[in-house]
């Protein structure tokens, strides 16, 4: 499904990602961890194709993800949306299929964006405009959007920071209902979701590291980020 060979990226010439491979499978779930300004979001970017490789290359599905764009969802960080465009929940909802559809869409997406809604607990605030949702709320909204056009490949940014308990609920469950289903790369510094649900971790700071789960540290919690610890491990209280 995805495949880095030989990839370097930098800003200004200031490195930010170095890795000289990296192989997801299809269907694998996967929670990417890492500090601040380690490469989490630009690592999401270069899957998208939204940036581009200072050398080596990215591939999804064997394509550079540019020409794949159609089979990829993006869930980013509510914060960076603009939250005062007027739209309501159930607009906002159907501009995932914009990609596969004009703007007059089929009965066959209405009737989805309205099951999407109903799953993830939306149905009350339809006609709500966006910008006044909590941040709960909106990031359901952003991954009934995403999920909209059924990608192949999802990716999501933080979706559970700074959310209410119910929210990151519902949206973890969601997540695991699509497990082998999709492909899902989650951005999370929730370590107890990436203990219990996901299959494969990478640790992005300025390089990509795998981790098995129980291989994750209790001093990741205080972004105390190492390699795995040979002979004794710290692992994560449950």
């Amino acid at each position: 499904m995805i495949s880095l060979s030989q990839l370097q990226f930098a800003y200004d010439d200031q490195p930010i990602l170095k890795q000289e491979s990296l192989q997801i499978a299809e269907g694998a779930f996967v929670g990417i961890i890492g500090p601040n300004g380690g490469g989490k979001t630009t690592l999401l970017k270069l899957l998208m194709g939204f940036l581009q490789p200072t050398s080596g290359r990215v591939r999804i599905f064997g394509q550079a993800p540019e020409k794949v764009r159609t089979q990829i969802g993006y869930v980013p960080q509510v914060h960076k949306c603009d939250r005062e465009f007027p739209i309501t929940v159930h607009e906002l909802v159907l501009l995932g299929a914009l990609s596969k559809n004009s703007l007059k869409y089929s009965k066959e997406t209405k009737e989805k964006a309205l099951q999407l809604i109903v799953e993830l607990g939306l149905s009350n605030h339809l006609k709500k405009t966006f910008g006044s949702l909590s941040g709960g709320l909106a990031q359901r909204a952003l991954l009934a959007r995403a999920l909209l056009c059924d990608p192949q490949l999802l990716l999501l940014d933080e979706p559970t920071a700074n959310v209410d308990p119910q929210s990151t609920s519902l949206i973890i469950e969601k997540l695991e209902s699509l497990k082998k289903e999709k492909t899902i790369l989650i951005v999370t510094h929730d370590l107890r979701t990436i203990v219990e649900k996901v299959d494969q971790i990478l640790c992005v700071q300025g390089q990509i590291t795998t981790y098995r789960k129980e291989e994750i540290c209790k001093h990741f919690a205080f972004g105390l980020y190492h390699t795995p610890l040979l002979g004794e491990t710290y692992v994560l209280q449950r």
